[in-house]
């Protein structure tokens, strides 16, 4: 028997093998996110190389506008569909065929033919921004289990830094590469970093998918509106669930303010689009001889911003055990989005690139944040919330894209830009208040237990537990 003063000999034991199986899951997702962002280095050239391919190819700006928005509409078709993927097949076969697509129908585009361009230029655009979403969910949903629900804001951090490393070493190395070795050349690299993730996924015990996990995670009902009772009994008639729609938004239902969320997600890509198209026009009022500067150096700040953020947000969460929450989306895009506002408002160098980093930092909170609040849900509705949210992100980049584009030709890009991502701002604060609210409901239900516990006709006194013998 062992002692009362100290751990038993296999409660040593148990902690000593927990311990080694988080840092033995924690290794291998690390594998994991170095493969991520070695992917993502690809996707952030292609962006650049794709873009400038189309225009030259074609000559015309309009068919480089079409093929983003094929890009999108893909992507926006994929998140309708990977919930119910994800319910029936397992999540690493997912990112794995995702991968192989994309390196496929990088290959065939170098090797069509001249006459057959247009058409591999579609098929590239249509399975890159499909397979993009695929595994952008897949892996979003599937951390809970891969790494423990306490670990969780820590591998969301991880990923997007090695997303934002790579991002921003895709587009800085991306007119390096086309104008040293060429388009095919770039594409063949790009394809090697899909099949390079690819062999990553594919030799990694990654579980999740197939409607993993059906059960709420502890802890998941917080004041600050995260999963509650309610998902946990929806999830099992998740399970059964046919049809993309009643399931996602059942999932978005099952806790308070998180369709609010996903709407404040879409009006952030929304925003979000404008002040990627109007940076190269505020660009070249700057520096009409040399627009690309100040582009590649706000984005190089943003990004040092962000991976700033996620070492903060990682020792945060390893030091507490919490992650920041609701609350840190709702703060993180008000503060986003007056950043960005603020980018174009004319200010001297120095004082803008203070103002990159903290829209970078604040994107970075924000990413985490959300992530980490989606995957409270149970993993029968994760896939679905998080394939909706896709949905709602590429539509509000799409639909900004366009109004965008137009308003441009009439107006300053500070006004364009002020206009969008104020709606961000005021959808943030109605998400603020709904959240404040939830919390101070929950509080006075409390008060009101522990109230009904003091009564004397309850057997209690002073709401201490009387003995029943």
């Amino acid at each position: 028997m062992g002692s009362a003063d100290g751990p038993t000999a296999d409660e040593t034991d148990g902690d000593a093998r927990k311990a080694r199986d988080t840092a033995v899951s924690e290794r291998r997702f690390r594998f994991l996110v170095a493969g991520y962002a070695v992917s993502s280095y690809g996707t952030f050239l292609n962006m650049v190389a794709l873009n400038l391919f189309v225009y030259e190819t074609t000559g015309r700006a309009l068919a480089m506008g079409l093929f983003m928005a094929v890009r999108l509409a893909s992507g926006f078709v994929a998140g309708l569909v990977v919930g119910g993927l994800l319910a029936r097949f397992s999540a690493k076969s997912i990112m794995l065929w995702a991968n192989v697509a994309q390196g496929a129908v990088m290959l065939v585009l170098v090797l069509a033919p001249d006459g057959m361009l247009t058409g591999a230029l579609m098929a590239v655009s249509v399975v890159i921004g499909a397979c993009g979403t695929l595994f952008m969910v897949a892996l979003r949903s599937s951390i809970p289990e891969m790494v423990g629900e306490d670990r969780r804001a820590w591998a969301n951090s991880l990923s997007i830094t090695g997303r934002s490393l790579a991002m921003v070493a895709g587009f800085a190395s991306a007119g390096v590469v086309v104008s040293l070795v060429g388009y095919t050349a770039a594409f063949l690299v790009d394809m090697a970093t899909f099949v390079a993730c690819a062999v990553t996924v594919a030799l990694l015990p990654i579980v999740g998918g197939k409607g993993a996990g059906g059960s709420a995670p502890e802890g998941s009902e917080s004041s600050e509106g995260s999963v509650g009772s309610g998902a946990g009994k929806d999830a099992s008639a998740a399970k059964s669930g046919r049809r993309w729609r009643p399931v996602a938004f059942l999932a978005l239902a099952a806790a308070p303010g998180m369709g609010l969320m996903v709407a404040l997600r879409g009006v952030d890509a929304f925003g979000s689009s404008s002040h990627n198209a109007a940076l190269p026009i505020y660009s070249t009022s700057l520096d009409a001889s040399n627009p690309a500067v100040f582009v590649s150096a706000f984005w190089c700040v943003w990004a040092l911003g962000n991976i700033g953020a996620q070492q903060v947000i990682q020792r945060y969460a390893q030091r507490t055990g919490r992650s920041v929450g609701a609350l840190g989306f709702g703060y993180g895009t008000v503060v986003m989005s007056a950043a960005f506002i603020a980018a174009f408002a004319g200010f001297p160098l120095a004082v803008t690139a203070v103002i990159a980093l903290i829209a970078g930092a604040a994107d970075g909170l924000t990413e985490v944040a959300y992530t980490s609040h989606l995957q409270t849900l149970p993993a029968t509705l994760r896939g679905h919330a998080f394939g909706l949210s896709a949905t709602f992100e590429n539509l509000g980049f799409g639909v900004g894209m366009i109004l965008v584009a137009a308003a441009l030709d009439r107006f300053s890009p500070l006004a364009v830009v002020g206009w969008s991502h104020g709606a961000a701002i005021v959808v943030a604060v109605v998400f603020l208040l709904r959240v404040a609210g939830v919390r101070r409901a929950e509080r006075t239900g409390l008060r009101k237990e522990e109230a009904v516990e003091g009564r004397p006709d309850r057997g209690d006194r002073d709401g201490a537990e009387v003995s029943r013998g």
